[in-house]
């Protein structure tokens, strides 16, 4: 396949004139970039229908969502990895994202196979990259969710959200569901709007917003509980220099993905290793506490709490909307 650069392809990865030419001809994609079609109306991207865009590469690359110590969960997600080439007979490699964006771009580009996406940036993993989300951690009982939490200091006299209104606040990242877009949608009904009534200062990660709460950096910021949640367990920071302000109903976490252009066979042994993984006993068990299982989702179903977020907030899945620009 010979590659062609455009402006899409300058920001997130490289297209193929083949691709682009089948995708052209599509009738049906909804936001989808042009690169993909949706004729069935499920909202990700089809199987290519051309066997010559099929891909089966010999080495697998899996990549887990921008954290603060990458090398951590390389060990941490070491058993999985083990259990994914057991499964599918595939050599698998651990990819330490540093942003989402860069997270987006590799599964655009075709160099990220199976990854999993934080909440917020699914829709552009979706519809920029080919991303079919198909998993989700959760519970034995079918549970599964985090909640968007506001933190400040212990001894801060925030009390209520409304009381945001002047302060140092730190938000995540533009894309990032509990740490921008939801604060955007839903803090106006509780008395105060971003970037109108306080400042918003991108920390890059959850990790860091809490962090730089803890270290007075930031009044106040808000993050996702099952992050903060396991930075507590970690030891990371004393829950008792923090107070939470206010929380939020569930939100889905992390969505699990394949690359849309996977060997349908190949994607059905790698969905095979996320559904017979057994959490118990190892140290992803370890860290995510709670979780038991993968259990299968749909981005058409359990997003759509999170596309109506990002709607009601003017968001576009575009190369300049994942960027915040």
């Amino acid at each position: 396949m010979t590659p062609i650069i455009t402006r899409a392809a300058t920001a997130l990865g490289i297209l193929s004139v083949s691709a682009f030419a089948a995708a052209a001809d599509c009738a049906d994609r909804g936001a989808l970039d042009d690169l993909y079609c949706d004729a069935n109306g499920d909202l990700v991207a089809d199987t290519p229908t051309d066997p010559a865009e099929l891909n089966n590469p010999d080495t697998l690359v899996f990549a887990y969502t921008p954290v603060e110590d990458p090398a951590v969960y390389a060990d941490i997600w070491a058993p999985f990895i083990a259990h994914m080439e057991d499964v599918t007979g595939k050599d698998v490699q651990f990819f330490a994202v540093q942003s989402n964006s860069a997270e987006v771009e590799a599964m655009r580009s075709g160099r990220l196979h199976v990854a999993g996406f934080s909440t917020g940036p699914t829709p552009f993993a979706v519809n920029l990259a080919g991303a079919v989300p198909f998993a989700i951690m959760g519970a034995d009982d079918g549970q599964f969710g985090y909640k968007l939490q506001v933190f400040t200091q212990a001894d801060s006299e925030i009390k209520e959200v409304k009381d945001l209104a002047g302060r140092r606040v730190a938000h995540t990242s533009p894309t990032s569901n509990s740490g921008n877009q939801a604060p955007r949608a839903l803090f106006p009904s509780l008395g105060v709007e971003p970037d109108k009534d306080y400042e918003v200062t991108y920390s890059g990660s959850h990790d860091q917003s809490m962090l730089g709460v803890v270290a007075g950096d930031y009044d106040a910021a808000p993050v996702a509980s099952e992050v903060v949640e396991r930075m507590a367990e970690r030891g990371l920071y004393d829950p008792k220099d923090v107070r939470m302000v206010w929380e939020s109903d569930p939100f889905p976490t992390t969505s699990f993905t394949v690359a849309h252009n996977l060997d349908p066979e190949l994607s059905e042994k790698i969905k095979e290793a996320f559904f017979t993984f057994e959490f118990s006993g190892t140290k992803l068990g370890e860290e995510f506490a709670g979780v038991s299982k993968f259990i299968p989702i749909t981005y058409k179903d359990q997003w759509a709490v999170i596309r109506q977020i990002q709607s009601s907030n003017g968001v576009e899945y575009t190369p300049q909307g994942l960027a915040g620009k």
